[in-house]
């Protein structure tokens, strides 16, 4: 039994943060010089009663309006998201009882940041290959905006929130071409951190208060931080490595492929990866503009998107890769 992607469904809140707007509340940035090296022109902000659940949600109803299977027919789903509504319960059954699914379907919650969807994709290709599932919901849904620090100029140019839902079923002809492949460096875990408000830290132990860090940036603890000339630098390197592995495993070559679709992370990233292992600019989907790095829900919007575009149709063999929080990397060669 193979697995392949059978629809997305895409949800991005109404509130635009422009590029405009970030030149507004920070007058001496440079913002020409960093939309060029971000790709960034705007980016979706959601409400602040608004969370991960309730976005993931509407991502699930638009992959169901054109009713791409009965509801009745998911016997799984999972969760992604550095958010959620509770603490305890998992908001999977949360999301659950909202979506009024099958009282027969599995459900968890996982948290991987940007190669959260890899992660979730290869836990729906396990659960159909066992034979333990038939259609798998995959949702990642990502607040980001509500960790960032009112005054951090930097993440605030790149992050903004989306949702996606994927379906992911058997499928006979279509399949996963190559094993996914994962990998940790749990010693840069806090290179991307949000350091305040769980067992290690408590908030009402600890008061998150603002500090200017070596870089001039005002945070503090509770908010999201991260190290951008670590992560870039970790992604270029680890990149070529896992790609090499994935093509090797599928018995392909960088030819073979009709799409790479990366997590997009920012323009120049993205680039730096194209040229260093000799991808051509038109086999790369970069889908920033308007959305800004959207964390776990990056891949899918971009395979949404491009689909849309014309740039994938089915039976394209598109290779996928993340890199990002833990640090963690994953990657795996499917038939779109």
């Amino acid at each position: 039994m193979f697995s392949t992607i059978k629809g997305i469904g895409l949800y991005y809140p109404e509130k635009v943060y422009t590029n405009s707007d970030l030149q507004s509340d920070f007058p001496t940035l440079k913002v020409k010089e960093l939309t060029r090296l971000t790709g960034v022109n705007s980016r979706h902000i959601c409400e602040k009663n608004e969370t991960s659940v309730d976005m993931g949600l509407k991502a699930a109803e638009d992959l169901f309006s054109p009713s791409v299977i009965d509801k009745d027919e998911v016997d799984y789903l999972i969760f992604c998201s550095a958010g959620g509504d509770y603490i305890t319960p998992a908001s999977a059954c949360v999301v659950h009882e909202m979506l009024g699914l099958n009282k027969n379907c599995g459900t968890v919650d996982i948290n991987q940041g940007c190669t959260g969807f890899l992660h979730g994709f290869n836990l729906a290709n396990g659960l159909i290959t066992s034979g333990s599932a038939s259609n798998v919901l995959l949702i990642t849904s990502e607040t980001i905006s509500k960790t960032l620090h009112p005054k951090d100029k930097g993440n605030k140019a790149i992050f903004g929130d989306a949702a996606a839902a994927t379906l992911i079923s058997s499928n006979d002809k279509r399949k996963v071409l190559s094993k996914f492949i994962f990998g940790t460096d749990g010693s840069k875990f806090d290179q991307i951190i949000i350091k305040h408000g769980r067992e290690r830290f408590p908030i009402e132990e600890y008061i998150s208060e603002d500090f200017v860090d070596e870089m001039g940036t005002q945070r503090n603890h509770s908010k999201i931080y991260m190290n951008g000339s670590e992560v870039f630098n970790f992604s270029i390197n680890k990149a070529p490595e896992l790609i090499d592995k994935l093509l090797e495993n599928a018995n392909l070559q960088i030819d073979d492929i009709d799409m790479f679709v990366f997590h997009q992370s920012n323009r120049i990233l993205l680039e730096t990866l194209g040229k260093k292992l000799n991808i051509p600019e038109e086999k790369i989907v970069f889908e920033l503009e308007n959305n800004g790095n959207t964390v776990s829900s990056s891949i899918p919007i971009a395979l949404k998107n491009s689909e849309k575009k014309n740039l994938l149709k089915r039976g394209h063999k598109i290779l996928t890769a993340g890199f990002g929080v833990g640090f963690s990397w994953g990657g795996c060669i499917f038939e779109y």
